[in-house]
């Protein structure tokens, strides 16, 4: 069975698996320790810290393990927070940032901090100057991943680095995602990741804090980890993460190529294959292995297990797949379709058959999921009124563009269909539709229960 959702976690790969057999043997002892067993532990553990400071770029005693890349994120923030409180407390993150660094500004707004979300172009980047002129006098910390986690967009962190220093802000980079094909280019300050997504155990992160960086470690004081990361050491696991991390980045080149041509077949053919789609992220600027679409008039949990039931695993960004009921906040920034939401990651190794076998499925997968929700093959012109109004209200997504979409006929050239929903996913959707079928977006207005969406054809 396919597993088409490396981006979310990676398999175990090989070199991982090995390392982490052979250090539960010898890494079990406590490295504090100077008898045997505890030197042992410690020049597993030192080895490991050497090999991942060599695959990130940075001096070993800049870089601590931590238990998750959540972990890495959250101390790294609020250790930079901290140190530079006397600077003030504003800190600049893109709108398309990881939840982990989301979640941490709304934790900084609410005890008093403010947070400047820097906004997305359609593709999913920030405009490098766009970024440089929210840094402020009070600019304690900015935050920025080095490649978007939902459609792969690969952000300018070396200019915004550049800006920062210039500033005298730190940066803190999320490569979570991008570590894997090589380290972060600039002069970034701060840095986290995560051993799961690059073929590592899951329980063991990374971060790193260069030196110079005002940093000042929160909650009990701990030995271990130079106070960044308290508790004992998970040495196997770290063992592991260093060895697949090197393992991976040696075999990032030719994979990396090889990957890069299976998902440019797969941006380019399913638009091809699959009527009323979108292709949304950078198509150059991106990371090889991860490509995302979005499809009209489906619901993206139904795609997801229909696609499972022909032996595929993907994920989505899509609002029905949350049980929040609201759509990825990635989508939303960036303004484009969130409905159908279909994220395709391929591992290392994924086969040319297996691509080719995904885009033969697909087609007949979202038909059959439209046909179940009665949604428009095409335009059907109607009886014709100057204005129609849909009560879409109490439908989840994709029914309101749905409802949108058949009656858009009905109305002459000029005419408008207002819809009125109470979905959020609608907000993003329906200006979405207009673009992709080339109908106007008036706007929207409060009514009772919900939103007024007005939509006005315009062929």
């Amino acid at each position: 069975m396919p597993y088409f959702d490396v981006a979310s976690s990676a398999p175990l790969h090989p070199v991982a698996r090995q390392a982490l057999q052979a250090s539960l043997d010898e890494g079990w002892a406590d490295p504090a320790r100077l008898y045997r067993e505890g030197r042992r532990a410690r020049l597993l553990l030192d080895a490991a810290r050497e090999a991942a400071a060599d695959a990130v770029g940075c001096r070993p005693d800049e870089l601590s393990f931590t238990s998750s890349g959540t972990r890495a994120v959250h101390s790294g923030m609020a250790g930079t927070l901290a140190g530079r409180r006397r600077v003030g407390r504003h800190l600049v993150v893109s709108a398309v940032e990881h939840s982990s660094v989301l979640h941490a500004a709304q934790s900084l707004v609410a005890d008093g901090g403010a947070v400047t979300e820097v906004p997305v172009d359609r593709s999913g980047a920030v405009s490098s100057a766009a970024y440089a002129a929210a840094l402020r006098p009070d600019t304690a910390l900015a935050c920025l991943q080095s490649a978007n986690h939902e459609v792969g967009t690969e952000q300018p962190v070396a200019e915004a680095a550049a800006a920062c220093r210039a500033a005298g802000v730190p940066l803190l980079v999320d490569a979570a995602q991008s570590l894997a094909w090589g380290p972060v280019g600039g002069e970034w300050s701060l840095l986290a990741a995560s051993a799961h997504k690059w073929g590592g155990p899951a329980g063991a992160g990374l971060l790193v804090v260069r030196k110079g960086v005002r940093f000042a470690p929160q909650g009990p004081a701990d030995e271990r980890e130079s106070g960044r990361a308290p508790g004992f050491e998970n040495i196997p696991a770290v063992v592991a993460a260093a060895a697949s991390l090197r393992a991976v980045q040696a075999e990032a080149a030719a994979e990396g190529a090889r990957l890069r041509e299976l998902t440019e077949r797969i941006r380019a053919r399913v638009p091809e294959l699959v009527p009323d789609v979108e292709v949304v992220g950078d198509p150059e600027r991106r990371l090889p292995h991860l490509v995302t679409f979005s499809c009209l008039y489906v619901d993206g949990e139904t795609v997801l297990h229909e696609l499972d039931r022909a032996g595929f695993s993907v994920s989505s960004g899509s609002s029905c797949t949350s049980s929040t009921l609201t759509p990825s906040h990635v989508l939303k920034a960036m303004g484009v379709l969130s409905e159908g939401n279909v994220r395709v990651s391929l591992p290392r190794g994924t086969q040319e058959a297996d691509v080719e076998r995904f885009l033969a499925v697909l087609p007949g997968v979202v038909s059959g999921v439209r046909e179940q929700l009665g949604a428009p093959a095409a335009l059907v012109k109607g009886p014709e009124s100057a204005s129609l109004v849909v009560d879409a209200l109490g439908k989840r997504c994709p029914l309101p563009v749905i409802e949108l979409a058949k009656v858009i006929g009905d109305v002459p050239v000029g005419g408008t269909v207002t819809v009125l929903a109470d979905d959020e996913a609608a907000r993003l959707d329906i200006p979405a539709w207009c673009e992709m079928r080339g109908q106007e977006y008036v706007g929207e207005e409060p009514a009772d229960h919900g939103v007024a969406y007005v939509v006005r054809r315009s062929s």
